[in-house]
């Protein structure tokens, strides 16, 4: 698992590209407490949609849940740009560590069910073993 963490820095905007090809999943995060984190979000999807695979996933995690308080991004809002966008979304705080493991958790099984679904049509024409028995899969956990 690599993680890279551009803090949307204009500085890693060249290495970003080159790494958009490559990865299975991209989180992008804006910050609740800042409206023009979440206006910027436009313009990484562009990127994302010009360089990544159209198979990777992505996610939309709200951070700063610990400055409610100073919100300026609602929920509902982000909520509905994520599903407009057929992203996971997930509010987060990294100062008190609320959701962070949650994000990684569903996305490492999100990953995990995309790899084992692409095994499956991949192997559409090869004989199964026990062709012609029901075969059942475990998964590791919802991803709602």
């Amino acid at each position: 698992l690599q993680i890279w963490d551009t803090a949307g820095q204009e500085r890693f905007r060249s290495i970003t590209q080159s790494y958009y090809r490559s990865a299975n999943a991209l989180i992008l995060t804006y910050d609740i407490t800042c409206e023009e984190s979440f206006r910027c979000l436009p313009e990484w999807l562009r990127e994302i949609e010009q360089y990544a695979s159209n198979k990777v996933i992505t996610v939309l995690v709200g951070n700063k849940i610990d400055l409610a308080d100073k919100r300026e991004v609602s929920q509902q809002r982000a909520a509905e740009f994520s599903e407009a966008q057929d992203m996971y979304y997930l509010e987060t705080s990294a100062k008190e560590s609320d959701n962070v493991e949650k994000l990684f958790l569903d996305l490492a099984c999100r990953l995990i069910s995309e790899a084992r679904q692409n095994t499956l049509v991949n192997n559409v024409s090869s004989p199964l073993p026990g062709e012609g028995k029901s075969i059942s899969y475990l998964t590791c956990c919802n991803f709602n």
